[in-house]
């Protein structure tokens, strides 16, 4: 805890560093002062089917909407056993899910969409991405999830692929009480696995110091004295503090378990109606996995490609820890007033080990040699939110409604000590077989082990006020809204890397394959050393640390215009002010990364400005009650992120590939076009058709580098234009045509799902890329289709429920399109994801009204995620069969 306080008193200094560079800029100097005064902030009665039955709200909202969305509720969700927000999304028409936690709808990458939580924005945990990871919120504590595809002017103009807004469980309508408990496991995790000791709160997900940086180093970085400065002996003496326990052993797996706890009620008295929901989420889960890493590869004369740089044979154990709570508060008054008040507290542990066997460009098979990488990789991440609402209609103002909001929200990852460790393995006996054991030893290298140290602070505060006022012209209804959005954001970074450098040691004997054996306390403190060499060295770069601050100011007005109960107009204008700094830091002094005397033009490239108006327009035919056709039209954009307008370098933590940031780096203009059938039947089912459209200038794309030994660099950069398009179609149906058979009523089996079938290309200008960048761009395929765009994605849920309402079936599957992941460079061909088939079984049993029991089978194929490239195997891993066992019990 100390370390923490101590880091955000710094912190707090850098951030006063980084208002003084805005304060410099001219254009910036009212952004100054507003940011200085808040420097002190801190940061189911059974029915036929029940699915029928609760999406039935849900399907309501979606249909009144002015613009197109799509709506996922919580019966939905608990129906295909997902288990939080992100695997949820992949079920809705046009959204993909990439590296489990970032949602890309309709092909576009996560930069290209905006997250709200409960209608306000919140801060992101990820070190790289200001988008939050969706794997966070666990799905027990969603009511409901809307995806906004059409742009309108209520919405943040930071708008491409769509708006997805989480909204959780509000005061239940009666007294509610449950509890339920669940035990799984994964068909990978029945033979032992790899992993370490930890510390002694690893099963609540929290590091008890055992993997924090030694103390004196801490004060080090606090006081930005330099590794460097110390003796030798001082030097050795840290080395010698630092945690080695990080060494492999198989282990039996545990069974996953878990346990939530719902409680509230609601009361009332006279015109006055108050209630309180509070929740609690407990996860504990393991996930053994097998996995090849390629790197870098041969094209061989036919044309096939063989594996120069990579790991083979991988194996990974993680171990997670999920751990969220809800608060909720509430009070309504004459049914015309209601304030809200809502705490959300999320946790997130992920512990990773890998055992990596593979070869490097001068460690070779062809002479008896092999490279074992040991890896550990621990992160927490948190996210505190704390939200008031109110909704407020005013009768004797013409019915005039007001609704506010005020959020408050921080998030923090937390990775207090990573390492990775590099040994040996030669074949000694020449039998083909390497004894990982017997014939290792550890890397001679001045990076024998690094050591990873990293803390980050998000913190947004969010507030605004609608207003609407409804109107009467005879058969013509108008509403008239307004409204206005306020938006502080800053964030405060810190990392060290720390080498261990194993030349520094004079005839030492490095054979072992742990190291806390071969780098013993008696070995770091006593055997002799090369000169003035040392062991430890701090390897961190300019940039590692730095402090971010965003302002956004928003007004807008909009119009929604009905015209006898057919035509419906709805349509505004958006103003946005946009505001932001980056302030990469020198690690070493805590200074910012500018020259000795900075120009004008060198502080501007630390910030980024924009204001602009921002326009929508729907228009909606309502043929009859089942019937209705959309068209859309909306202009918005897409801001480079966070850290991607500052000139340096940083290590992305979860790719290990080297990212720099380009100073003058082009927002992204995108104009939106939408129109859909929509058919909604009394009987519950539906069908709709839609297509789209967006034209985009200056999209902004990751692109590599060829790089000299090791990973390419990846540079940020703007394309010149690209497009996407395609057709979406969604359904509801039950086969209540087919009568009965074989005992059962085809009104008791039911269909629903949706198709996406699309295309993108983007146009890359190469030389436009090297001027913007000042690095070589040797794209294989400047034109091509987005990163993430899949040209089709399948969702399908096929579903039973009893006529007596104790038993319910679905099959959910749900398969995407190949779509690239890394483009390729030097003439390699694109890497591309292969299509994952994901089919899963749920199967829940209701033994008695307040009772429910859930088996739920994920997986069923036993699909593998892979990456190809012109045939060639890039990545693969392992996802095995997953199965789950839960009990409900409800106390009412």
């Amino acid at each position: 805890m100390k370390e923490r306080t101590n880091r955000n008193n710094r912190q707090h200094n850098i951030s006063r560093l980084a208002i003084a560079v805005l304060a410099s800029i001219s254009t910036f100097s009212t952004f100054a002062e507003e940011i200085n005064e808040d420097a002190a902030i801190e940061e189911v009665v059974v029915k036929a089917s029940r699915l029928k039955g609760t999406a039935s709200a849900v399907i309501a909202e979606r249909k009144n909407q002015a613009f197109v969305a799509d709506i996922l509720g919580a019966e939905q969700i608990s129906r295909t056993g997902d288990s939080d927000a992100a695997a949820a999304l992949r079920r809705v028409t046009g959204l993909t899910l990439v590296d489990g936690k970032f949602i890309y709808v309709r092909g576009l990458g996560e930069r290209y969409s905006s997250t709200q939580l409960n209608g306000a924005s919140v801060p992101s945990p990820d070190p790289t991405r200001t988008v939050i990871p969706l794997d966070l919120f666990p799905a027990p504590i969603i009511e409901s999830l809307s995806v906004q595809k059409s742009y309108s002017p209520s919405m943040p103009a930071h708008f491409g692929g769509g708006n997805v807004d989480i909204r959780l469980k509000t005061i239940p309508s009666e007294f509610i009480f449950n509890i339920g408990g669940n035990i799984g496991g994964n068909t990978d995790n029945f033979d032992d696995g790899y992993f370490y000791s930890g510390g002694g709160n690893d099963w609540r997900g929290e590091d008890d110091g055992t993997r924090a940086a030694p103390q004196t180093l801490q004060s080090m970085w606090n006081s930005y004295q330099p590794l460097s400065s110390l003796s030798q002996s001082e030097n050795r003496e840290i080395a010698a503090q630092l945690n080695r326990d990080y060494d492999s052993e198989m282990q039996s797996i545990d069974q996953d378990y878990g346990l939530d706890l719902t409680i509230g009620n609601r009361w009332e008295h006279g015109e006055k109606r108050w209630g309180v929901l509070a929740a609690i989420s407990y996860d504990n889960q393991w996930e053994v996995n097998e996995l090849y890493e390629g790197q870098d590869f041969r094209l061989n004369t036919d044309d096939t490609w063989s594996l120069v740089r990579g790991f083979d044979q991988v194996q990974t154990t993680e171990h997670s820890v999920t751990l969220s709570g809800m608060l909720n508060l509430g009070f309504e008054l004459n049914r015309n007033h209601r304030l809200d008040y809502s705490l959300i507290v999320l946790r997130d542990t992920a512990d990773t080990m890998k055992e990596k066997l593979g070869n490097t460009n001068n460690v070779l098979l062809s002479d008896g040699l092999r490279v074992r990488d040991s890896e550990v990789s621990y992160e927490e991440r948190e996210m505190i939110a704390n939200q008031f609402r109110g909704t407020h209609n005013i009768p004797k103002l013409m019915n005039l409604g007001v609704d506010w909001k005020y959020s408050d929200s921080r998030s923090n990852r937390y990775a207090p000590g990573n390492i990775s460790t590099r040994f040996i393995l030669l074949d000694e006996n020449e039998d083909g077989q390497f004894d990982l054991q017997n014939e290792s030893s550890l890397r001679n290298a001045t990076t024998a082990s690094r050591y990873t140290f990293q803390n980050l602070d998000d913190a947004v505060e969010n507030y605004g006020i609608n207003f609407s006022l409804p109107l009467m012209f005879g058969s013509t209804e108008i509403e008239l809204k307004a409204g206005s959005d306020f938006i502080k954001k800053h964030r405060e970074a810190f990392a060290r890397r720390i080498d261990v450098n194993t030349l520094a040691f004079d005839n030492a004997d490095f054979n072992g394959y742990q190291l806390s054996t071969v780098l013993s306390d008696d070995v770091l403190l006593n055997n002799p050393l090369k000169g003035s060499e040392v062991i430890l060295r701090d390897t961190s770069v300019k940039g590692d640390d730095y402090y971010s601050a965003q302002m956004i100011d928003a007004y807008y007005f909009e119009a929604d215009v009905f015209l006898s109960n057919t035509w419906r107009i709805s349509g505004g204008l958006r103003w946005e002010d946009y505001r932001q700094v980056v302030a990469p830091l020198d690690p070493a002094t805590g200074q910012f990364v500018l020259p000795a005397e900075p120009t004008t033009e060198d502080l501007n490239d630390l910030a980024f400005q924009e204001d602009d108006i921002y326009s929508a327009l729907a228009l909606t035919y309502i043929m009859d009650e089942e019937v209705q056709f959309r068209f859309s039209y909306g202009e918005t954009t897409v801001r480079p992120d966070i850290r991607e307008v500052a000139p340096t370098t940083y290590l992305d933590p979860l790719t290990t590939y080297p990212v720099r940031g380009t100073a003058g780096i082009e927002t992204t203009e995108v104009k939106n076009y939408d129109a859909r059938w929509e058919w909604y039947m009394d009987t519950g089912e539906n069908l709709s058709v839609g297509l789209f459209y967006k034209d985009m200038l200056n999209p902004i794309e990751s692109v590599q580098s060829p790089g000299q030994d090791g990973p390419p660099l990846v540079v940020i950069a703007n394309a010149d234009d690209g497009e996407v398009y395609g057709v979406e179609v969604e359904f509801m149906k039950d086969f209540a045509f087919l009568g009965d058979f074989w005992g059962m009523n085809g009104n008791d089996f039911f269909l629903s799902g949706n198709v996406t079938l699309s295309d993108s290309e983007i146009n890359i200008n190469t030389q436009r890329v090297v001027e913007q960048t000042k690095v070589s761009a040797a794209i294989t395929n400047p034109t091509r289709r987005m990163t993430g765009h899949s040209e089709y994605v399948v969702n399908l849920n096929l579903g039973y429920d009893a006529p007596n309402g104790n038993h319910s079936v679905t099959l959910a599957y749900n398969v995407f399109g190949e779509r690239i992941i890394l483009p390729g460079i030097e003439g390699q061909d694109d890497k591309y994801e292969q299509p994952f088939h994901s089919l899963d079984l749920v199967y829940t049993y209701y033994p008695s009204f307040s009772s429910t029991v859930k088996l739920k089978v994920q997986n069923l194929m036993n699909e593998e995620k892979e990456i190809h490239f012109s045939d060639t195997l890039f990545r693969s891993e392992t996802k095995g069969i997953g199965f789950d066992l839960s009990f409900k019990y409800d106390f009412q």
